[in-house]
């Protein structure tokens, strides 16, 4: 049955910069990386050396702790370069392309008649599986574990997020076939969450659950429907997917070819023309942003400003990214910045005149506006935070090492993403999404 879902906690950044509904082909990059570091918690086994020649969907590495997932290429050319860190760490595969891509073979998969086994064996030989994590610890789903139900977010609330619907233009059959897949994974229900109005083809998903949800970000965050819809529990494992990774799986299955492109959007107030642009997986940022910014001193983001990575120039697109952003460095400090009026700022605790104007957009830079200090018991993160958690007490417990607290206050139900509002209205400029990931990390080492 599905459920209206009312968010009353939380709060809208607006940005200058959305982009508008109008979709551009970036030049084809001449190199992509796929970077295990966007997998946590997966430590790479090289399949390849430098020099190999690869197609889409070739493997290139493998999880040394579970050797069935595997992480494929998403074009066809060569590998160029492995890139280590400190103990020799690989930080990133870079692959060049070849001028002319290689189409990948395959034959198409009808898996109306498979059980649950064949169709994890379909989505981890294409090179899919790592599309699919899992709740609690927000990693790479194992495929040996049957998830209590599979979640899908069918909109992004976070600042300038991307038109999910306007995503996946002409690829309804690929959504549709994507989310058939997944019901075979689960024996409970597929949840697809729109946002409350919402009309598009994502609202009459078969085979799913629909619920509507309203309400300021982070409704848009899947965690934050799970806690909402099918609380997780201890013991109890969910899965969640990307709306476009569900596409990207009908089309496998749809086609048997391993295909990697995706649309995602550009943002921010140094973009000259906001717009959605299509390019592929792990496409280096110079062929998506060059040409495209302000000149001056940016900050390219791959993701969105709560939670995105900072990329430079000759970066790469991360693995789960739907979008980019582009927003001033904020190098200089404001002469007494907290006396003046400050209409061109925005605060969550109506420190600035700028509450006043509840319409108004703002280009914001990356300045922390204060320095790191002691806690201060102000309800600032329950007030952006929908969920029956305790989050200082959490952080508390994390920071102390104390994992029975730690269990017993939720940490469970939270990924770093939903608690990024807390970060930023955090007066202690607490870096509260890196202890989340410390405190996931402790508890998936010591519960399991």
């Amino acid at each position: 049955m599905s459920k209206n879902v009312k968010i009353r906690k939380g709060a809208n950044i607006k940005l200058v910069g959305e982009a508008v509904e109008k979709t551009v082909d970036s030049q084809m990059p001449s190199s992509f990386s796929i970077k295990p570091t966007d997998f946590h918690g997966t430590v790479p086994k090289m399949l390849l050396k430098e020099g190999a020649e690869v197609k889409a969907g070739t493997p290139i590495f493998q999880d040394k702790s579970n050797e069935r997932i595997k992480y494929v290429s998403p074009v066809s050319g060569e590998i160029a370069e492995i890139v280590r860190g400190a103990k020799r760490r690989i930080l990133e595969v870079r692959i060049l392309a070849d001028k002319e891509q290689k189409p990948s073979e395959g034959t198409p998969f009808d898996t109306s008649g498979m059980e649950r086994a064949q169709v994890c064996d379909i989505l981890l030989a294409g090179g899919l599986w790592p599309f699919i994590k899992r709740r609690p610890y927000d990693v790479v789903a194992d495929p040996t574990e049957a998830p209590k139900s599979i979640f899908v977010s069918g909109f992004d609330s976070a600042p300038l997020g991307a038109n999910i619907a306007y995503l996946l233009e002409g690829r309804e059959a690929d959504f549709q076939k994507g989310i058939d897949a997944l019901a075979k994974m689960t024996a409970g229900k597929v949840h697809v969450n729109v946002s409350s109005g919402d009309s598009s083809f994502i609202s009459k998903t078969k085979n799913a659950q629909i619920n509507s949800i309203s309400g300021p970000h982070p409704a848009g965050n899947v965690g934050i429907q799970i806690h909402h819809i099918d609380t997780i529990n201890k013991g109890d494992v969910v899965w969640t997917v990307d709306a476009q990774a569900v596409a990207m799986i009908g089309r496998y299955i749809s086609t048997g070819k391993a295909d990697f492109s995706r649309k995602i959007a550009l943002v921010g107030s140094e973009v000259n023309d906001p717009v959605y642009v299509n390019t592929w997986t792990g496409a280096s940022i110079s062929s998506i942003v060059s040409g495209k910014t302000t000149d001056g001193d940016n900050r390219i983001i791959g993701g969105n400003v709560l939670t995105g990575e900072q990329l430079l120039q000759d970066g790469y697109l991360g693995y789960y990214s739907n979008m980019v952003t582009v927003i001033p460095e904020g190098k200089e400090s404001q002469f007494v910045g907290w006396i003046q009026p400050n209409f061109h700022k925005f605060s969550l605790s109506h420190s600035y005149f700028s509450w006043l104007m509840p319409g108004k957009k703002y280009r914001l830079n990356t300045n922390l506006n204060g320095e790191g200090r002691a806690f201060v018991m102000s309800g600032q993160y329950e007030d952006v935070l929908p969920m029956d958690v305790y989050p200082v007490h959490l952080l508390k417990a994390i920071m102390t090492n104390d994992i029975e607290k730690m269990e017993g206050l939720g940490i469970y139900e939270v990924a770093p993403e939903d608690l990024a509002l807390c970060e930023y209205a955090c007066t202690s400029k607490t870096e509260v999404q890196s202890w989340i990931r410390k405190g996931l990390d402790i508890a998936m080492e010591e519960l399991g």
